[in-house]
C-alpha cells in the first residue's frame, strides 16, 4: 500500500521514475528564435514582426570594419532594451552569407584577440544577451574552432551567451570542443539547393532534411537535444528552365491563393519550392518530440500578417 501511495504522489507531482529515466511535468517550452535582417533600420523593420510569438531575436547583421572595430550606433541600446522588456533574448549576429571578405582574416591568430575584445565590448555596451556567429561557406575554416573557443571564454566571463548558425556540409572543419562550447546551435536546415545549383531543382528544405540535420548534430556530434534549434525557412526558390530566384513566403501566398497548404507551386517562370503550413507544423512537432531546445527562423519579415502566418502555425503547434 505504501508503495502505491508513493507512486501516486509522484504522478501527481508530474515526476515518475521508470528504471533509469525520469518523466517530468516541467519540460521546458520550445523557444522560437528569429533572425531580423535589416540595413540597421531596426525600429522600423521590427514593426513588421509579431514579437509576441518569438522568444529570441538575432539582429542580422552587425559586422565590424576591417580593423575588427564596431561603429557607434546611438539608437541601438534603447532598441535592445525594448526587446528585453518584452522578455525577448537579443543577440548580435556576425557574418552572414554576404559577410565582408575581411571577416575571415579577423579570426586569424594575429588578429583574433583584438577582434574578440571588440565583439565583447560591443555586446556589453549595447546590452545584448549574447553573440551569434553566422559564419558560412569558406569562413568556416581551419581558424574557426580556435576563434570560437576563445570567443566563448571571453563571453562567459561577461555572462553572455554564444550561439551559431551552422550548416551540416562544412561542419567537418569544427572540432568537437568548439561544437560543445555553444550555448545552443541554430541548424540551417535549408538551402540544400538553390539558384547556385541549377542542376538540382526541387525542395531545398524538406522535413526529412531537417530530421537528418538534427540527428547529425545530436547523434554524431553528441550535442544535447536542448541545445539544438531546427531551422525553418520563411522563403522559397523558384526554378525555371534557365534561371532561379528566391521568393518570400508572404509573396508566394499573396500571388498564389491556396499555396499556403502546399510545398511547391507552379509559377509563370517555373516552380517555387518552399515550406507551407503543414510542413512547418510537422517540423515544429518533430522538434518538440525530439526534445530540441527550439526552432529558428530565417527570416522574420518574410512571414505573412494574415491567418496564414507561419509564426502562428509555430505557436499553435508547440
Amino acid at each position: 500500500m505504501k508503495r502505491i501511495i508513493a507512486i501516486l504522489l509522484l504522478l501527481i507531482s508530474g515526476q515518475v521514475v521508470f528504471g533509469q529515466s525520469v518523466v517530468s511535468g516541467d519540460k521546458k517550452p520550445l523557444r522560437v528564435l528569429g533572425y531580423l535582417l535589416s540595413d540597421e533600420n531596426w525600429q522600423t523593420d521590427v514593426q513588421q514582426v509579431d514579437l509576441t510569438r518569438i522568444t529570441d531575436i538575432c539582429l542580422a547583421f552587425l559586422n565590424p570594419d576591417s580593423t575588427g572595430a564596431f561603429h557607434t550606433k546611438p539608437s541601438l541600446r534603447s532598441f535592445v532594451q525594448q526587446l528585453k522588456q518584452q522578455k525577448i533574448r537579443t543577440f548580435i549576429s556576425l557574418g552572414g552569407a554576404d559577410a565582408p571578405p575581411y571577416i575571415a582574416e579577423l579570426t586569424q591568430p594575429g588578429n583574433r584577440q583584438q577582434f574578440i575584445r571588440h565583439i565583447v565590448d560591443f555586446a556589453s555596451t549595447y546590452g545584448f544577451d549574447g553573440v551569434d556567429v553566422d559564419y558560412e561557406g569558406e569562413y568556416v575554416n581551419s581558424n574557426y574552432s580556435d576563434f570560437i573557443l576563445a570567443l566563448g571564454e571571453a563571453l562567459r566571463a561577461k555572462q553572455l551567451l554564444m550561439t551559431a548558425a551552422l550548416a551540416t556540409y562544412n561542419s567537418k572543419f569544427i572540432n568537437d570542443q568548439a561544437i560543445q562550447s555553444f550555448d545552443f546551435i541554430n541548424i540551417m536546415a535549408y538551402d540544400k539547393t538553390g539558384p547556385w545549383n541549377m542542376k538540382k531543382p526541387g525542395p531545398h528544405s524538406s522535413y526529412e532534411a531537417a530530421v537528418q540535420d538534427f540527428e547529425y548534430y545530436h547523434v554524431q556530434r553528441k550535442v544535447p537535444a536542448e541545445k539544438l534549434y531546427i531551422g525553418l525557412p520563411f522563403y522559397g526558390y523558384v526554378f525555371g528552365e534557365t534561371a532561379a530566384r528566391s521568393m518570400k513566403y508572404n509573396q508566394i501566398i499573396a500571388q498564389f491563393p491556396g499555396a499556403e497548404y502546399a510545398d511547391e507551386w507552379p509559377t509563370a517562370d517555373g516552380t517555387v519550392y518552399y515550406n507551407g503550413k503543414s510542413t512547418i507544423k510537422r517540423k515544429v512537432q518533430f522538434a518538440q518530440s525530439a526534445g530540441a531546445g527550439g526552432v529558428m527562423i530565417w527570416e522574420l519579415k518574410q512571414d505573412s500578417k494574415n491567418e496564414h502566418s507561419l509564426l502562428q502555425v509555430i505557436q499553435q503547434s508547440k
